[in-house]
């Protein structure tokens, strides 16, 4: 097959995406397929034929920082352009027989890209646009989960520009968890212990999004299950070493020990792939997906902390390592995907 795999964009997620695109087209190209790598916000700047830049040879692996990218830097660098898709990038993925969304967070997550994509009908890997836009709004989707019966951490969500610490005391107390309703990755994520660091956790949030959830911390476990063509993969235990499972822990390599499959027992185990199943349905995603949970200590109960459509694949990331425990290769993981996309869109 002929495809493009679309990575970058405008996004504090961007860098994890960049490494995710590259370590995806390397893979495809190991597959036999021709791989046209673009960055979807810097676009295609020469006026070279489309068809010449599906190719075998192998791209550079994309190195991710502790910290997240500078996007007003990479805007200036582009002469200031706020379009989110780039010069001739919509070209380059009509001539591909499939489009695999390595993005993060942002235009590539919330639908935004997937509805631009289905206007050109072109086929693309992942979740539809409607699927895309609940799962990425954690305040949409905690309402429509918790209504189907699937546990969330009680909470609120506040407009950004009226964030009031003393509501979030009343309402939530603490500890509590403060995070932006529509960013991945940890990206701004704080847990609050105390009154004192309520107010940094806020200001931390505030310019990432339009709304800020805060809501209970839960404590315990924390597990990820993947889901791939419907069903579950086995559940990976995620233990930081220092901290939480934030941005840097994520990304950077000895940080974070993650156990896979998981130590539970076959009743935990099935009701992690249970829950996890139900939100996929739920929010009508697509493909594949993970499905983020914590088991809490004190009763056992699964609650779902986020649903991410597009999950990283990055060294560190967890979906290749749930699928590689029931023996699904990194390489056949992601000509999986792709497949499934190409066969899914042509119905």
């Amino acid at each position: 097959m002929k495809i493009t795999v679309l990575a970058g964009g405008l996004s504090p997620e961007r860098d994890v995406s960049l490494s995710s695109g590259a370590l995806i087209a390397a893979s495809l190209i190991r597959s036999g397929h021709d791989v046209a790598l673009a960055d979807v916000y810097e676009g295609i700047l020469s006026d070279c034929d489309i068809e010449e830049l599906f190719t075998k040879n192998t791209p550079e692996p994309y190195r991710i920082t502790s910290t997240e990218p500078d996007l007003a830097a990479i805007m200036a660098k582009n002469g200031g352009r706020r379009e989110l898709i780039g010069p001739r990038i919509l070209e380059l993925c009509r001539a591909a027989d499939v489009v695999f969304i390595a993005l993060h967070g942002a235009m590539g997550e919330n639908g935004q890209l997937q509805a631009v994509l289905d206007v050109f009908d072109i086929k693309y890997t992942g979740t539809d646009y409607d699927g895309s836009l609940l799962a990425m709004d954690k305040e949409l989707t905690k309402k429509l989960i918790a209504a189907e019966g699937v546990p969330v951490a009680e909470g609120i969500c506040l407009d950004s520009s009226e964030l009031d610490p003393e509501l979030i005391l009343q309402r939530v107390g603490l500890p509590c968890v403060i995070k932006p309703c529509d960013c991945g990755s940890s990206v701004g994520v704080s847990i609050v212990k105390n009154k004192s660091e309520l107010s940094a956790a806020l200001e931390l949030a505030r310019p990432l999004c339009r709304r800020v959830i805060a809501e209970k911390l839960i404590k315990g476990r924390e597990f990820s299950v993947g889901i791939l063509d419907g069903e579950t993969l086995p559940a990976i235990e995620i233990i930081p070493k220092e901290g939480f499972y934030d941005y840097k822990n994520k990304y950077q390599g000895g940080l974070t020990e993650e156990v896979c499959p998981a130590d539970l027992t076959a009743d935990e185990a099935a009701r992690a792939a249970e829950t996890a199943k139900k939100v996929f349905s739920v929010l009508r995603l697509r493909g594949y997906s993970r499905i983020d949970l914590i088991m809490e200590e004190n009763t056992g109960v699964f609650y779902c902390l986020e649903a991410n459509t597009l999950p990283g694949m990055t060294p560190t990331s967890l979906l290749p390592q749930e699928a590689a425990a029931v023996g699904i290769g990194y390489d056949e993981l992601c000509e999986r995907i792709a497949k499934l996309a190409k066969k899914e869109r042509e119905i």
